[in-house]
């Protein structure tokens, strides 16, 4: 395939947005609109990457500095072709230079590779719109042939009638494109250096010109103002639910759902009203979010229960595990097979074993929790001494009673247990009654209650 360059246009101010951010660095579906469009632009493998810049400083090339392109600062703004014009230095004349938006954020890669698969000159995408208002005009002979585009203001009464519009999105041999950049001239309406015009240029010099419609018209829209965001954020959460329906997933309602990065689900999930996935989240078989849960950045594998108004954030979750309600896992937290979290318990960058549970207000932090340990409510580690963390370790078949404070570090021994109301400062022996009510004391021989069958 030809070499490809890709030119990203993101200098715009967006007033309409009445931010001091930049226009594309605000969000949709959790990453800022320009992340949007260079992972869409990465994805086909470009030679070159060149985000043009230019209200809001350094924001934008410090925002995106992980992404592998060159970023030009384009000042002043006079216009879509002046700023084509500051890329094109850092672009060889080899291949063909795709021209994308950092404010059109939803363009598809399926998309891109058709316009790369239409031609070999210049390749414009365009739609369709019952409603074309604002938009350029794709202007055609008689025999169907481009002629031009024609910007609204700028456009006749009869070309206003024009349905099929400009997206903007372009795709130009780069020597061609370096040649028609030097002739714009800026005679318009708004003094400025219209890309566009070079198609005008291309159908003189006898330039096919070929055109490409996207397979949905949501991949073409612009943001201008917090309404137009608002708007497209609904369109692709849309998009996404129809695409959790289609692969199984059910939705209690699918207008209530948001995913911010990447959902993977296994079979027979459900996930209930007001749930919000953000970053890259995977669900197993038969997993059940509950009403108004936040997932990001984490695994939870099969059969596992999360209840209403929970939080789980850059963990790991076993089979058959019952999360909250209301429970809060923090980055660093694993949990084995068929673990309870019960109602406001907390549990931070800690591991916990098969068969274990804290079923109330408890938090766990920086901690190794063993097998079939049980832990009372209102249990905590005290992990932090004011300047350093330290770790607590609870071997298998624990017992703590509630209202336990385990000062770190300490360790408690295997099959031990805790007496209510402890204050654990030190290590506590495996298989004896530790308590600390007034000062710590061990019971040797004390044997554990039994059920009475």
């Amino acid at each position: 395939m030809t070499q490809l360059n890709i030119v990203i246009l993101a200098a715009g101010k967006g007033s309409r947005m009445h931010s001091d951010k930049p226009k594309v660095l605000h969000a949709l579906a959790g990453r800022p609109l320009v992340q949007h469009v260079l992972d869409c632009a990465v994805a086909l493998q470009p030679q070159q990457v060149c985000v043009v810049y230019g209200h809001g400083g350094e924001a934008v090339p410090q925002a995106m500095h992980r992404y592998p392109a060159k970023f030009v600062i384009q000042e002043p703004q006079l216009g879509t072709g002046h700023a084509v014009q500051q890329a094109m230095p850092h672009l060889p004349d080899e291949g063909r230079t795709l021209v994308l938006y950092g404010d059109v954020p939803l363009i598809q890669q399926n998309t891109l590779h058709q316009m790369q698969q239409a031609g070999e000159s210049l390749v414009l995408l365009t739609v369709n719109l019952e409603n074309p208002a604002g938009y350029g005009r794709i202007v055609r002979n008689t025999r169907g042939d481009v002629t031009g585009i024609v910007e609204e203001k700028d456009a006749l009464a009869e070309q206003r009638e024009i349905g099929e519009v400009n997206t903007g999105i372009m795709l130009v041999p780069t020597k061609a494109l370096r040649a028609w950049l030097a002739d714009l001239r800026n005679n318009n309406a708004q003094g400025e250096y219209y890309l566009t015009d070079i198609v005008g240029m291309a159908v003189q010099q006898g330039v096919a010109v070929h055109t490409v419609q996207p397979a949905h018209e949501w991949e073409m829209h612009g943001i201008n103002s917090k309404q137009q965001l608002a708007v497209l954020e609904r369109t692709w959460q849309q998009v996404e639910a129809s695409r959790l329906l289609a692969h199984g997933v059910t939705l209690a309602d699918p207008a209530r759902i948001d995913v911010r990065g990447r959902l993977n689900c296994g079979r027979d999930v459900e996930i209930d009203i007001g749930c919000i996935f953000e970053g890259e989240v995977m669900l197993g078989n038969n997993v059940h979010v509950g009403a108004y849960s936040i997932i990001r950045n984490a695994s939870i594998a099969d059969g596992t229960i999360i209840a209403p108004y929970s939080l789980v954030e850059s963990s790991e979750v076993g089979a058959n595990c019952l999360i909250g309600p209301y429970a809060r896992l923090r980055p660093g937290t694993k949990l084995h097979d068929e673990v309870h979290i019960g109602n406001f318990v907390e549990i931070k960058n800690s591991e916990i074993a098969a068969n274990s549970k804290a079923n109330h207000l408890s938090y766990i932090g920086d901690s190794t929790v063993g097998s079939r340990v049980n832990i009372g409510a209102g249990t905590i580690t005290c992990n932090y001494d004011g300047a350093n963390k330290y770790r607590t370790v609870i071997g298998d078949d624990v017992f703590i009673g509630s209202d336990t404070q385990l000062v770190a570090p300490v360790t408690v021994g295997k099959g031990s247990t805790i007496g209510a109301g402890s204050t654990i400062t030190r290590d506590t022996p495996e298989g004896e009654l530790t308590l600390s009510r007034n000062k710590q004391t061990t019971i040797n021989g004390w044997k554990r209650p039994t059920k009475k069958i």
